[in-house]
């Protein structure tokens, strides 16, 4: 993580995937998971590998659920991880959007 970080002040990568958890949780690297926005879907996702002896379950209706990112920074650097995601945040203008009936 020193070398990829000597290049680059954060990383932005997909929410909670293994690989990324695996990383931060090993070498304490500051993370910000937010909101970047809403997707459609009709079935279960997931990030893991599916089996297929147990499917995801799907449904007829398809369903707006939140869609995020996580962004990772250098070790000791939560200020460069926070003031990007306060910015993201406000750029993608969805933190007051809530479901209906909240």
């Amino acid at each position: 993580m020193a070398r990829v970080f000597s290049n680059v002040d954060l990383l932005l990568v997909p929410s909670l995937r293994d690989e990324m958890l695996v990383i931060t949780n090993s070498t304490g690297h500051p993370s910000l998971t937010l909101r970047a926005g809403f997707v459609e879907v009709a079935e279960a996702r997931s990030d893991w590998a599916p089996d297929p002896k147990n499917p995801l379950p799907s449904s007829p209706r398809r369903g707006r659920v939140p869609h995020g990112v996580t962004l990772i920074g250098k070790l000791f650097d939560e200020g460069t991880v926070a003031s990007a995601g306060l910015a993201l945040e406000r750029s993608f203008d969805v933190a007051k959007q809530r479901p209906s009936g909240f």
